[in-house]
C-alpha cells in the first residue's frame, strides 16, 4: 500500500506556498531598495607622522594644523601627530642613524635643534621653505632647519587671593620671589638649573640682558649663593609643568615660577592667580624635519602650512603660547592676546633664553645643581 506523503512543514525540503510568497516578497524588496554601501575612506598616498608633546597639544595642533591640513591634502597626504618624550634628541639620532623612521617631522625646542644640527653630519633637513607666510615670521623665530611654532615664557605667577591689590605685589621681577620677609608665603621653584639659575642671578641685581655674559665670565657661584638664601623657604621643588598648574589651583603654593601656559591653564580653570611678566625668560619651539627620511617633501608642505597666521591664531586659543607669525594677532581676541608672550607689552619686559649657552653648559650646570640640592 502506497505511503502517504505528509503535509509540508517548516524546515522540510518542500517549500510551502506561504514560504515561496514570503521569499518572493523579500526578493522584490531587495530590488526596490538595493543595499547601500558606505564609501570607503580614500587612503592618502603619503602617511606623515609628526612628533608633538601630547597633552594639551593634541587638541591645539589637531584643530589648528592636522585636521585642516588633511582636509586640504585629502588623498595626497595624511598627517598624524604622536606624543613624544621631552627633548627627544636621542630618539631622532637613532632613527636617522639606522634609517628606521618612526617620525618624519618633530616639534622641538631651539636647544634640541641646535644640538641635532651640530653633531656629526647633522640630523635635520634644511627646510627650504618660501612664501608669504614664511616671510611674515621674524628671523629670530626661525632658522635654516626650524620654523617656529610658538613662544613660551618662564614667568612668576602668584595667588592674588594671598597677595591682593592693597598688599605688596610680586611685579618687580625675581627679587620679589627672594623677598621672603616682605612677601611671605608658600614658595615653589623648578628642580632644574634651566631658568632657576637665571632667576637666582637676576635676584642679585644682574640685568636680564647681562645674565649669560655674567655666567660666561664668572660661572654660577653667585647664582648658587643666591639660591642658598631662599632654599630654606622652598616648600616644593617642582619637576613638571602640569604639577605647577595643580599647585596654583589647589593653593598649595602662593608664588611660583612656571611657564606662562601652565599658569594660564590654572587661571582659565578658575584659580585666583596672576602672571607677572617682569624679567620673564622666553624661548620658542618649532617644526623640524628628520634628515634623510622618505617623506621629506610631504613634511615640507606640512611645515609650510603651519606658518599661516590664521592657523597659528587657532593654536593660541587652546594653549596660551604666543604665535611666531605676528599677523596672527589680527585673528586673536584682544583678551586672549593680552596673556600671550609675543604680545609686545609682554615680550618687551622679557629677555630670550640663550640656547647656545645652555647647549654647551647643560651637563656641567646639571651636575653642579644636583650636588647643590644635596648639600
Amino acid at each position: 500500500m502506497a505511503k502517504k506523503v505528509k503535509g509540508t512543514k517548516l524546515g522540510t525540503a518542500t517549500a510551502s506556498r506561504r514560504q515561496v510568497l514570503k521569499g518572493a516578497g523579500v526578493g522584490a524588496a531587495a530590488v526596490a531598495f538595493p543595499l547601500v554601501l558606505t564609501p570607503r575612506k580614500t587612503r592618502a598616498a603619503v602617511n606623515l607622522t609628526v612628533r608633538d608633546p601630547g597633552g594639551p597639544y593634541v587638541k591645539a595642533f589637531g584643530t589648528a594644523y592636522y585636521e585642516p591640513f588633511n582636509k586640504q591634502y585629502a588623498g595626497e597626504i595624511e598627517v598624524v601627530g604622536v606624543a613624544g618624550k621631552h627633548e627627544p634628541t636621542s630618539q631622532i639620532k637613532a632613527m636617522v642613524d639606522t634609517g628606521s623612521y618612526t617620525w618624519d617631522a618633530a616639534l622641538l625646542s631651539l636647544a634640541a635643534q641646535n644640538l641635532l644640527i651640530s653633531e656629526g653630519d647633522g640630523y635635520l633637513e634644511p627646510l627650504e621653505i618660501s612664501g608669504p607666510d614664511w616671510d611674515e615670521i621674524p628671523d629670530n623665530f626661525k632658522t635654516e632647519h626650524m620654523q617656529g611654532s610658538d613662544v613660551y615664557a618662564t614667568i612668576l605667577s602668584y595667588r592674588n587671593d594671598v597677595y591682593p591689590a592693597t598688599a605688596p605685589e610680586p611685579n618687580n621681577g625675581w627679587a620679589d620671589l627672594w623677598n621672603i620677609e616682605g612677601i611671605p608665603g608658600r614658595r615653589a621653584i623648578r628642580k632644574h638649573p634651566f631658568d632657576t639659575l637665571e632667576e637666582a642671578q637676576m635676584a642679585t641685581g644682574t640685568a636680564p640682558t647681562e645674565v649669560y655674559n655674567y655666567f660666561r665670565a664668572n660661572g654660577f657661584d653667585a647664582a648658587f649663593a643666591s639660591l642658598d638664601k631662599i632654599k630654606p623657604a622652598i616648600d616644593i621643588w617642582w619637576t613638571g609643568g602640569a604639577q605647577t598648574s595643580q599647585l596654583l589651583q589647589t593653593g598649595e603654593v602662593d608664588i611660583i615660577p612656571t611657564w606662562n601656559g601652565r599658569a594660564q591653564a590654572a587661571i582659565d580653570a578658575g584659580a585666583p592667580a596672576t602672571i607677572s611678566w617682569a624679567q620673564g625668560l622666553y624661548g620658542y619651539e618649532g617644526w623640524c624635519i628628520l634628515k634623510g627620511g622618505p617623506k621629506v617633501d610631504a613634511a615640507r608642505k606640512f611645515v609650510a602650512f603651519c606658518a599661516n597666521a590664521k592657523r597659528q591664531a587657532v593654536h593660541a586659543k587652546y594653549i596660551a603660547y604666543g604665535p611666531v607669525n605676528p599677523m596672527a594677532y589680527d585673528y586673536i581676541d584682544p583678551a586672549r592676546a593680552a596673556v600671550l608672550p609675543t604680545m609686545p607689552i609682554n615680550l618687551d619686559v622679557m629677555s630670550p633664553i640663550d640656547m647656545v649657552f645652555w647647549g654647551k653648559e647643560k651637563d656641567r650646570a646639571t651636575e653642579l645643581f644636583d650636588a647643590w640640592l644635596l648639600s
